[in-house]
Parts: C-alpha cells; structure tokens; sequence
C-alpha cells in the first residue's frame, strides 16, 4: 500500500515575487467502483455481489435524502459527511437571499477518528516512475 506522487513546478501567482516553487503532488493510480468493492466485501463476508450493491446504492440514496434536509450522515468508521455552500457577501444582510447569494454546494467530509489516525502514520510514497505497482 503506497501513494505516488510528482514533481510540480508552482509560481505563487498571489506574491509579488512571482517566484518558481517545486511542490510534491500525489498522484492517483485508478477509481474503483461500486462492482469492485461490491465483489470485495462479497468475498470478505456471507453477503452475495447482488445484495452488497443493493445496499452500497441505498446507503447512497439515503444520504443524499438525508443531506438534502440539512442533516449531517455520520457514517461512524467512515467519517461524517454535510453539505456547505459558497455565498456571495453582501453589506446588508438584507440583500442576502439563497437564490442570488448561494453560487454553488458542495460535500464536506470529516473522516472518523481510525482514518485520522491511520493518515498521522507514516504512509509509504514513492515518486512516479520509481517502481510500478
């Protein structure tokens, strides 16, 4: 189990300086869909692919029901998810309305406190192109 990562060449665009920065980015390596992991729990336990994924597409349903009426999903050994928007401000609050101030929402993740603690270890990286996986 290991993160690859690259190389990138940044300019701090904010700075007045305009200087070049190197940054180490990780790098994906694929997706892995709801057949895969599907047929992985499947293997792991008593359940068949078929009810796994019904259950994976219901969980996914009731969340974003759940979302949808301002609640937060906790998820225990996942994490907690919520929904957040981007607001325009305004100086009067009275000019504040949700169809012209809200730009867009978005999905906020806080993962449990196993995968905080697993991210604080040391997570093995080597650089793209090093070793293949």
């Amino acid at each position: 189990m290991a993160i690859r990562y690259r190389i990138t060449k940044r300019i701090n665009s904010i700075s007045n300086q305009k200087k070049e920065q190197f940054i180490m980015q990780a790098v994906n390596t694929g997706t892995v869909d709801i057949e895969k992991i599907s047929k992985e729990i499947s293997i792991e336990s008593s359940l068949s692919v078929v009810d796994v994924k019904a259950v994976l597409i219901a969980l996914g349903i009731k969340m974003q029901f759940h979302l949808e009426e301002g609640k937060i999903v906790d998820l225990e050994d996942i994490g907690k998810f919520k929904i957040g928007f981007k607001c325009k401000a305004e100086d009067n609050a009275k000019d504040l309305t949700p169809k012209r101030s809200i730009k867009k929402y978005h999905l906020n993740y806080q993962p449990s406190i196993t995968i905080k603690r697993r991210l604080k270890k040391a997570i093995v990286v080597y650089k793209e192109g090093s070793r293949s996986k």
